[in-house]
Order: C-alpha cells, then structure tokens, then sequence
C-alpha cells in the first residue's frame, strides 16, 4: 500500500510541476504586462519603467525567471503581489482562503445530504413519479450553467422576496444563495449516479439472496445494495472537486465574494502574475490530493480491492 500511495504521490508531483509550468508560461505569453498595468496613466520615463521591471525580474530571461519562482516555492516564499505592492501572496492566500473553503465545504455536505437519499429513493422506486421529479430536476441542474442560477437568484431571492443579500459578506446569510448555486450541479450529478447505481445493484444475486432469508426490505437497501452502489459515486466524488473549484470562482465573482476564485480573476485581469501562479499551484495541489484520497477510500469501502 505505501508503495502505491508513494507512487501516486510522485504522479502527483509531476503534474503539479506540468500545471504550474504551463501557468507561468501561458502569462508570460499573454499580451500586456503588468508594469503598465501598475504605472496606468502616469507619466513615466522609460528608465522609470525599465527600473521597475528590473525590481520584479521582468528584464531577465524568461527560463531565469521560472525557476527563480519555482525555487521560491520549494522555500516556501510565494513573493509579493506586483499590483498590491508591497503585500505579500501568502496575506492575500489567507485573507481569501476561508471564504472559499466555507463555500465549498458547505456545498459539498450540502450536496452529499441531499443527492444520496434522492439517488437511493429514486433508484428503489423506479418509474415512480418522484423518480420523474428526480430525474428533470437533476438534468436542469446539470444542464443550467452557475452563473444564471447565480443570477436568478440573486434577482428572486435578493431583489424580489429580499430574503438575503444580493452580494457581500455582511453576515452568514451571504453565504446562502452562493451555497445553494454551488450546490445544485453537484447534488444533480451525484442524485443521477446514485439511481443509476441504486437500480443496478438491486438485481444482484446477493441482494435477491438477502430478500430470500427474510430481510426487511430496508435492511436489504441499506445493508447490501447501497454501499456497492456507493463505489461508482467515490469514484466521481473525486474528479468533481475540480468542477466545484471551477464554479467556485464563477460564483465569488458574481455574488463578489472575497475569496479565491474572485481574487483569481482580478489578479489574471491585472496580470498578477505572483498571485495567478500560487492559486494556480494551490487548486491542482487540491485537485491531486482528492484523486489520491478518492482511490484510498475505494479501497476501504470495497474489501475485493487491495492497494499494493
């Protein structure tokens, strides 16, 4: 097992390595620079600005600059914001962080306490009318992009009924309708897994084994059918933290949070590079690690599977 976990830990570093790679490269390649962005309008002198560019390492060599980032990294020293000057990546990384792990933790429970039991009825009742409503409800959550859930939203709930903040964190009722947007595709993708899985399982011979020696037909569902039926849903759970990362930077800038998804989009917007790069790194670092976890619990939840 350790053999195995090692190896995926070094899978895991080399595309951690590819993503920050291909980060560092693709904005350096993007037009503009972050000089003009930061000088604006003010007239400066050409040497003014060469000045500037040689304070932050923009004159030197494209190969010297990557690796005097990546060896900052290996250290631990993230840099300094070039648009904020003078303030630190890692205060901006912690000043963020909590909003945006509130947000997707609260989803990711939230969706896990919804989906599941929907997936294990629907799955039971089949071609029932709550398997119908299921089965619309989670095709409109999965087919309905975030930022228009986002929006209606914020004008049914904020603007018409007034019953929470149309944007901001003034209290944790901010934290509502974000919640809920993140929330939707994930409980559709999950709730659909589950029947499916649900519906599979209960024509197993070892669920019709369990019927024959008088089991309750609780008992049946929960005891046997449901925690095969969770294998295929540990295996997505996984994969889908890199789409609710993805929603959550949709999310934070509509309903302008101040969390990493929104610090990342106004930093790309001000070609910040320091600060790109380190989210950048931070979300695969998150996005290895869930697959890693997600293989580990497989393996727990299924006896048959033996890690080596």
């Amino acid at each position: 097992m350790w053999r195995y976990v090692l190896t995926r830990l070094l899978q895991g570093a080399a595309v951690v390595v590819l993503v920050a790679t291909a980060t560092f490269v693709i904005l350096h390649l993007t037009p503009g620079n972050p000089v003009d962005i930061l000088v604006g309008e003010a007239e400066v002198s050409r040497p003014q600005v060469e000045a500037i560019e040689h304070l932050w390492g923009f004159d030197r060599p494209l190969y010297v600059q990557y690796l005097t980032w990546l060896t900052n990294m290996a250290r631990g020293d993230f840099g300094e914001s070039v648009i904020r000057t003078g303030v630190p990546v890692g205060t901006m990384l912690a000043q963020a962080a909590p909003v945006t792990i509130t947000l997707n933790v609260a989803a990711f429970l939230v969706s896990l306490a919804v989906a599941i039991p929907v997936g294990i009825l629907a799955g039971v009742r089949r071609y029932s009318m709550f398997d119908y409503v299921g089965t619309v409800g989670a095709t409109l959550g999965v087919a309905l992009p975030s930022f228009w859930i986002s929006l209606m939203a914020i004008i049914f709930f904020a603007v018409q009924l007034r019953w929470f903040p149309p944007f901001g964190l003034q209290s944790w009722t901010g934290y509502v309708l974000p919640v809920a947007v993140l929330a939707t595709e994930q409980t559709a993708v999950i709730a659909r897994l589950m029947r499916g899985s649900v519906a599979g399982v209960l024509h197993q011979d070892y669920v019709r084994t369990g019927r024959a020696k008088g089991l309750a037909e609780p008992a049946v569902v929960l005891r046997h059918a449901v925690r095969n039926a969770l294998l295929p849903v540990i295996t997505v759970l996984g994969y889908r933290v890199a789409f609710l990362l993805s929603g959550t930077i949709i999310v934070e800038t509509v309903f302008a949070l101040p969390g990493l998804g929104r610090l990342l989009t106004d930093s790309v917007y001000h070609l910040d590079y320091q600060v790109v790069q380190v989210i950048a790194l931070l979300l695969a670092v998150i996005v290895v690690a869930a697959n890693i976890a997600t293989d580990l619990v497989y393996a727990l939840v299924d006896p048959r599977i033996r890690i080596g």
